[in-house]
């Protein structure tokens, strides 16, 4: 009995770690469900209460649904390597010495430094394509972005871990985290591209396990154990000659001129040839007399960006410096919602700057980028009111991203799989949104009210994807924006999220404070359903604290309040947990009581799944009492529709049910 008594208590704590997972708000009721009332009542993992569906999903006031089609290579894929540019040429001799260093002499960690623009990118990803096939098992592909604001290495190495894991939350704990990094890599033929990165104390803990290899580059000398550097230098004059001839072959003997005023740099070769291609009215002589004359800051690229610049009409430089926005890579449905125009009509334009090397696109997953030179000088190009502009529409579009995603994981199976894929491939966006939402909400209304809206919109992508310390900062901005604006109801829902993720997280007290107020706040406007959702949630982190008794006053609140309003969801869910509490108490008795009244409404709401979990959780309770023979039909019960529904706990039921049948 108290081994029994023991494993409830574990399977609950297992619980913690994905108990805002299923159900962070009800949008229907605009109205957000804390800590372990957003699961249903479980301690088995499992829901146990349907949530309400949303009246028009993905459709919000103000919010057109977006379509995506997140085709291989995707975030959460292991072949993620995007395709070396389609004109690139020469650097056989580097690539040859980087092959041999790899192949002959064991080098399994191989760097590129250069300046910005040298081709370091390209010829990394040209290496790349060479060495996958002795690398077949995993290839990623990862911007650190060293020249903007770095990702930290326990960003990184998340990124590897979901290639392998999409579904898994991660640990917190940098250590583990670590550890599960190195483990899904451990006896795997891997290749870890790791692009423009910042330092070594970036790098040094992405080092991969025996087996793999790692390409690093970088504009920044540093040292790394077993790290064999390159220092990149410009195009030899042969290979700028032939760069430039195979974009634009009518520029002729002019060629070796424009390849010198580029100083054979790759991207200003690219700039030069594709202007010359575009231009009906610019000859290479011209061309060759405007860079002569061109002066810019980085001497050897920026007269390129100029002059192709200038090229453009101004509608065009519009929008191309408008892309600024944008901290990474992007699709034409962004580039639509920051520009303003249909997405036919973006497709046309992008197009356009693609042809003049403004916009670099991968052709395999057709999403684009500026270059880190290009991006600045765009940047810098922007009027004031232009970057608002252009700012506020990013922001609102990935919010509205984020809102899919999560949408699409309240589906669960594979469109759980497409929402995490997506928030995986948008994450620079939308951490990018919610940042200028966030920086802004102090004097932009509208910047408040998407402040707000960020933590709301991304149900249960948030809790699967974000550190809790990420998830903290978001609310309490989000907090700070709704006070402004005077709106008690999204003040009383966030301070009610934020109790959850402290209690998610473990410090229990945190979460009672806030819980407490956000109690506070429903009492005071009048909201029974606020009111009771976060009654509930401070009975859990009172639970979470073993403060037992006050836990089970809470519940009892909680579920007096569902009954008064009819919400039998919310009252099975609180059961639950009242059941839980007693098996706390060492009261089995009472905790069966409690999961059959919930099992009962469970099965007028007609949530197969939820039927499962409470049929297990009775049966874990039986054999507590000592009552096997009872308890095991319970569990075949919950075995049944866990295995129709393919559910992954099937497999602890099946176990425990062979472990109970031998004694």
């Amino acid at each position: 009995m108290a081994a029994n008594s023991m494993l409830v208590v574990v399977i609950a704590i297992l619980a913690l770690i994905v108990i805002i997972a299923l159900l962070l708000f009800r949008r229907k009721a605009k109205m957000e469900i804390n800590g372990p009332l957003v699961t249903g009542v479980k301690v088995d993992g499992s829901n146990a209460a349907q949530p309400e569906e949303p009246e028009s999903k993905g459709t919000e006031a103000g919010r057109d649904k977006i379509f995506y089609q997140t085709s291989s290579p995707t975030v959460t894929s292991l072949h993620q390597l995007p395709t070396p540019p389609g004109d690139f040429t020469g650097r056989e001799a580097e690539l040859k010495d980087l092959m041999e260093a790899m192949q002959e002499r064991g080098i399994a960690i191989s760097g590129l430094r250069g300046a910005g623009g040298i081709g370091k990118t390209a010829l990394a990803l040209k290496l790349a394509e060479r060495l996958k096939e002795s690398y077949p098992d995993a290839q990623f592909f990862l911007d650190l972005k060293g020249t903007s604001e770095p990702l930290t290495a326990t960003e990184a190495m998340a990124h590897i871990i979901r290639g392998h894991q999409p579904e898994a939350r991660l640990p917190d704990d940098e250590a583990q985290l670590n550890g599960l990094y190195r483990s899904v890599l451990d006896g795997k033929r891997a290749l870890l591209l790791m692009d423009n990165a910042r330092s070594a104390e970036q790098v040094e803990p992405l080092i991969p396990p025996a087996g793999c290899v790692m390409l690093i580059t970088s504009r920044w000398k540093f040292a790394l154990p077993d790290l064999a550097e390159k220092d990149l230098d410009i195009m030899s004059e042969g290979d700028a000659r032939d760069l430039l001839l195979k974009i634009a072959p009518h520029i002729g003997d002019h060629a070796d001129e424009i390849a010198r005023l580029c100083g054979y740099f790759p991207l200003a070769l690219r700039l030069a040839a594709s202007a010359l291609v575009k231009s009906k009215i610019v000859s290479p002589a011209d061309y060759v007399s405007r860079l002569k004359n061109a002066r810019g800051a980085a001497e050897l690229i920026q007269p390129s960006l100029n002059l192709t610049y200038e090229l453009l009409d101004e509608e065009m430089q519009r929008l191309w410096r408008m892309l600024a926005v944008f901290p990474g890579r992007f699709d034409t449905a962004g580039v639509a919602a920051v520009w303003k125009i249909p997405q036919e009509k973006a497709e046309d334009a992008l197009n356009t700057l693609i042809s003049y090397s403004l916009v670099e696109c991968d052709e395999t997953t057709h999403r684009c980028h500026l270059h880190d030179l290009a991006r600045d000088f765009a940047e810098s190009q922007l009027s004031e009111d232009e970057r608002q502009q252009a700012q506020f529409r990013h922001a609102e579009h990935y919010k509205n991203v984020l809102a899919d995603a999560g949408d699409l994981c309240l589906e669960g199976g594979e469109a759980m799989m497409r929402g995490l894929a997506i928030f995986d491939l948008e994450r620079g966006n939308i951490q990018g949104g919610q940042a200028w939402a966030a920086a802004h909400w102090r004097e932009d209304d509208e910047a408040a009210r998407l402040c707000g809206e960020y933590p709301d919109a991304g149900g249960d992508v948030i809790d699967l994807r974000q550190h809790p310390q990420e998830q903290i900062s978001w609310l309490e901005s989000a907090l700070a924006a709704a006070r402004r604006l005077k709106d008690r109801e999204s003040e009383g829902r966030h301070l009610g999220s934020l109790g959850g993720v402290y209690t998610n997280s473990g410090d229990s007290r945190r979460a009672i404070e806030y819980c407490q107020k956000a109690v506070d706040m429903y009492r005071e406007i009048g909201d029974r359903f606020g009111e009771a959702v976060n009654v509930g949630s401070l009975g859990f982190a009172y639970a979470h604290l073993g403060e037992t008794r006050r836990a089970i006053e809470c519940y009892e609140d909680a579920i007096g309040i569902a009954r008064e309003m009819k919400d039998r969801a919310m009252e099975s869910q609180v059961l639950g947990h009242l059941g839980l509490a007693y098996g706390d108490l060492g009261e089995p008795r009472r905790a069966v009581e409690c999961y059959e009244q919930q099992l009962s409404i469970i099965r007028k709401i007609g949530y197969r799944q939820g039927e499962g979990s409470a049929l297990w959780n009775i049966s874990l309770a039986l054999d507590a009492l000592g009552e096997r023979d009872e308890a095991i039909p319970k569990a075949e019960a919950a075995l049944e529709i866990y295995e129709q529904i393919e559910a992954p706990d099937a497999a602890k039921v099946r176990e425990q049910l062979e472990e109970w049948r031998k004694k």
